[in-house]
Order: C-alpha cells, then sequence, then structure tokens
C-alpha cells in the first residue's frame, strides 16, 4: 500500500531539466489516499507466466509482451522468477495530479523486493521508481512523486544538480500536520488529462520560464518556514499558493483552461483563501485552502463537484500483509 500526495510548491522545479541547472525544491505530503499492489507466485496450473490485473487485464508469457510500462520495467529491475500474478486499484481516478503512477512503481518494487525475500529503504524505493520512470521509459516527469511516496509524511525536498536529493521532514508545531489539513479541501473536477503531454510541453519551455521556476523553488522554502513559524496563519499561506499557482499556470498553455480557471474563480469567491490545480494541471482535482468557518460556502459555489476528504498521512509505502510460499 502507497500513499499518493498533494504538492503545496515548487511543483516543476523537480524536473531534471531544470534542477540540473539552477537545483529544484518542492513542499509535499502524503495523503490517506493510496495505490494497493498485490503480488503473488502464479500457479504453474496457468497456461501463461504473467497475469496482470489493473484498468485491463493482461495475460501474457514474456516481459516484452507486457504492456504496463511501469510495471515491465520494474519487472525488469527486480528479477523475480514467474510465473505471477500482479493486481493494482487505487482509492482515485488515473490522471487525477496525485502522483498516481510512482505510487504505482513505489508499490510495485517494494512488493517485488519483498517476494526476493530483500529489505529494502524508501530511499533505494524512491530512486529505483526514478530510475524506471525517468532513465528506463523516459518519461517527462519530475522526482517528487516517488520521494513522497516512498517516505510519507510532509516533506521539503531539495533537488542538486548532481541528481542528488535531500528529503527533509517537517515537523509542525500544534496540530502538526493534521491541523493543516483541516483546512484542506480537494474538489474532482471531472476533467482527467496526459500528465505527460502537459509536462512534455512544460519541459520544451524550460529555457524561456527559468526566472519563474527559480521564483516557484524559493516559494517552496518560504511556505515551509511559514509552516514551522506560524502553521495557523492560513491566509498567508494561501496567498503563496495562490501566487504560486498564477506562476505555475504559466509555465505552459496546458496547465490551465478556462473550465479550471472558472472553477479556481468560484473557489475564491467562496472564500478559498489560494489552491491550485493539483499535480502537473491540466485537470485532475482542485486543492484549496479553506478556513474551517468558509468549507459550507466553498461547497456551495463547487456545487455538483464532488469534495473528496483527504488527511495527512505521516507514512509512505508499506506492507499490509506477507504470505509465505
Amino acid at each position: 500500500i502507497t500513499p499518493q500526495r498533494v504538492g503545496f510548491a515548487g511543483g516543476g522545479t523537480d524536473l531534471p531539466a531544470f534542477y540540473r541547472q539552477h537545483g529544484g525544491a518542492v513542499l509535499s505530503s502524503a495523503i490517506d489516499k493510496y495505490i494497493y499492489v498485490t503480488v503473488k507466485r502464479h500457479s504453474s496450473l496457468f497456461n501463461e507466466n504473467y497475469r496482470l490485473s489493473y484498468s485491463k487485464t493482461e495475460h501474457v508469457n514474456t516481459l516484452a509482451e507486457i504492456e504496463n510500462d511501469i510495471a515491465r520495467e520494474c519487472l525488469r529491475l527486480v528479477d523475480v522468477e514467474p510465473p505471477l500474478f500482479i493486481a493494482t486499484a487505487s482509492d482515485l481516478p488515473v490522471s487525477s495530479g496525485l502522483g498516481s503512477s510512482s505510487s504505482f512503481a513505489v508499490g510495485l518494487l517494494y512488493a517485488l523486493h519483498t517476494l526476493r525475500g530483500e529489505d529494502v529503504s524508501a530511499g533505494q524505493l524512491a530512486e529505483e521508481a526514478c530510475h524506471v520512470e525517468l532513465n528506463v521509459l523516459g518519461h517527462p516527469i519530475g522526482k517528487q512523486d516517488q520521494y513522497a511516496a516512498a517516505f510519507g509524511g510532509l516533506n521539503y525536498i531539495s533537488f542538486q544538480q548532481d541528481d542528488r536529493v535531500q528529503l527533509d521532514s517537517v515537523w509542525l508545531p500544534g496540530n502538526g500536520s493534521d491541523g493543516l489539513f483541516q483546512n484542506i479541501m480537494l474538489f474532482w473536477t471531472g476533467i482527467q488529462r496526459d500528465a505527460n503531454a502537459v509536462l512534455r510541453e512544460q519541459n520544451e519551455n524550460i529555457k524561456h520560464t527559468g526566472e519563474t521556476l527559480i521564483r516557484m523553488r524559493e516559494m517552496a522554502a518560504q511556505c515551509r518556514d511559514l509552516l514551522l513559524n506560524d502553521p495557523e496563519d492560513i491566509k498567508q499561506f494561501g496567498e503563496l499558493l495562490d501566487e504560486g499557482w498564477k506562476a505555475k499556470r504559466s509555465l505552459a498553455d496546458t496547465i490551465a483552461s478556462s473550465e479550471t480557471d472558472r472553477l479556481y474563480d468560484l473557489a475564491r469567491k467562496g472564500g478559498a483563501v489560494g489552491g491550485k490545480i493539483a499535480g502537473a494541471g491540466g485537470g485532475g482535482f482542485l486543492l484549496l485552502l479553506v478556513p474551517p468557518e468558509n468549507r459550507d460556502q466553498v461547497r456551495a459555489a463547487l456545487s455538483g463537484m464532488m469534495d473528496v476528504p483527504v488527511a495527512y498521512e505521516p507514512r509512505g509505502a508499506r506492507l499490509l500483509s506477507v504470505v509465505p510460499g
């Protein structure tokens, strides 16, 4: 079981095309919405070596035949003798902007290592997932989702020019991260988008958007410091999220649309103090910072949209059960 995440600031600065030049940083948190991965040795009574069950079903005999690219390359990386059965399920729709593909990669790698009887650290899981998604498959994504999934918690993650990653846990005073999440609302826009297409355009624009991304990197540290010094100052935190969203939507034409802009404006008028479209942008979830006394007004302003309850998750990828055999 592997958590998904919400990003508060710095998204886009975790792209290698940017951080290898300038360094990057994000502030993000794992949430109580999960990807579930089951891996078991398949009975030789079945005809195929690999049986996969996700949004579709695959019955194949060789790794090369597996269409699910993340599953295929994780199996290549962590050699487990077939026959194998792999199933995955999610609490939320795919392409929702909460890092589901990286959570799947981390969870599958963890399960495969466990099947081999190997202990594996959160850092190793994150790096292996990054290797599969970025290096092997060439997905135009960043490196924050894999670390959020593997480690859990609220973290300030910095990306060095030499590809090293430093993760600093952010421990908040008072009610801590649970208190922060009492001010967070997630609304499902109903718009599913191809994150890779959005990120591909963002990557292509980096040579023109460097100054904006540098400011966004600085905002990640500002958000962290604000939460550490005054976690109850929701208004200022919301203003930083709003500034970050306005900066991010300028990075690529596909990040925002007239519909997502309309929904965000309705939420602000209803009492949200800030927010953003989660993940790469383009659709998925609308993440809002809303004082508790304004929650009903925001729900009314976004009537017809599903409000998905969300809470802080301090734990990263973990095993629910291991059955010998």
